[in-house]
Order: C-alpha cells, then sequence, then structure tokens
C-alpha cells in the first residue's frame, strides 16, 4: 500500500520531508524561522515608531 519515495521529484511533500533530517532542517528554517525575523524586525519598527 505504501510505497518508498526515493526521488526528490516524487511530488509528495510528506516523503520528500521523510529523505533526511536536513531536509526536514531546511524546509522548518524556511518556513518559521526566517519569517519570524521578519516579523521581528517588522514589529520592533512599527513600536519605534509608534511610540507605545
Amino acid at each position: 500500500m505504501w510505497e518508498a519515495c526515493t526521488d526528490v521529484a516524487c511530488g509528495n511533500l510528506f516523503a520528500w520531508l521523510n529523505q533526511g533530517p536536513l531536509t526536514l532542517t531546511i524546509f522548518l528554517h524556511t518556513v518559521v524561522v526566517i519569517p519570524m525575523f521578519f516579523i521581528y524586525f517588522q514589529e520592533k519598527k512599527r513600536l519605534e515608531e509608534g511610540g507605545e
């Protein structure tokens, strides 16, 4: 029923993330950590300009 996906061009996101820990780490940093930097600097700038 379930077949292993050994190629990145498989098309299944979860099979692609299951290729190894480095792939999962890169994916999580791209989706979670990097946007957090943009949100942090955006909110910091907004608080400095707003004076709150």
